[in-house]
């Protein structure tokens, strides 16, 4: 497969898998423009290929966008499983997943865009019956071993939900660059891990 330099390179696609040429170049139309910033013919035109090719792989743009979320989430949650896996405390462990997850927000905005982007609820899995390996499976995963003894009659998945929410608030805040900065404000990942810290406490205390 050929390597892209972005959506300007109109050398074209001649060869290898058409497939994995449309998704880098839907991620990185998204990353460039916003998820509404491209069309299945720009795509088809960035590849060297007629429109009706695309057709082959995807039923459509939607379809395409999904792929992109799709790989963004397999990447993510490879990022998240390495932060578990590292040296340290399961605190240390914990800290660092959230690091993770705030790094790749903000290095792969074409993937975190498709993969917040609006679905329908037959685009996802059943409630509850997402695989263990996810990243939201790998967070409810790390909060059981960072924090043992439990959260009371709190299930960890409520956690885990508000943690993902702060995860996210802050990241697209920080994308958007509307997160406050200066003298005496925490940096994203100490925000972050402030925040975190906050929540469970509270769950704790909620239980005792």
């Amino acid at each position: 497969m050929r390597h892209w330099s972005g959506p300007s390179d109109r050398r074209g696609y001649h060869h290898g898998n058409l497939k994995e040429a449309l998704v880098e170049a839907a991620r990185r139309f998204i990353a460039e423009r916003g998820l509404l910033g491209f069309t299945l013919v720009e795509a088809a035109k960035l590849v060297g290929v007629t429109p009706a090719a695309l057709y082959r792989h995807f039923r459509g743009r939607e379809d395409l966008v999904a792929e992109v979320a799709f790989r963004g989430f397999t990447q993510l949650a490879e990022r998240l499983a390495r932060a578990l896996a590292g040296a340290g405390t399961p605190l240390e462990r914990f800290t660092r997943m959230g690091e993770a997850y705030l790094d790749f927000a903000e290095k792969e905005p074409g993937y975190y865009a498709a993969m917040f982007a609006a679905r329908s609820p037959e685009d996802g899995p059943p409630a509850g019956q997402l695989p263990p390996d996810s990243a939201f499976g790998l967070l409810v995963e790390a909060l059981k071993k960072t924090f043992p003894d439990g959260f009371g009659t709190v299930d960890p998945r409520f956690i885990a939900l508000e943690v993902w929410a702060l995860s996210h608030g802050i990241a697209m805040l920080d994308a958007a660059g509307q997160l406050p900065r200066g003298p005496g404000l925490p940096g994203k990942h100490d925000l972050l891990r402030a925040g975190v810290l906050a929540l469970v406490h509270g769950a704790g205390a909620a239980k005792s």
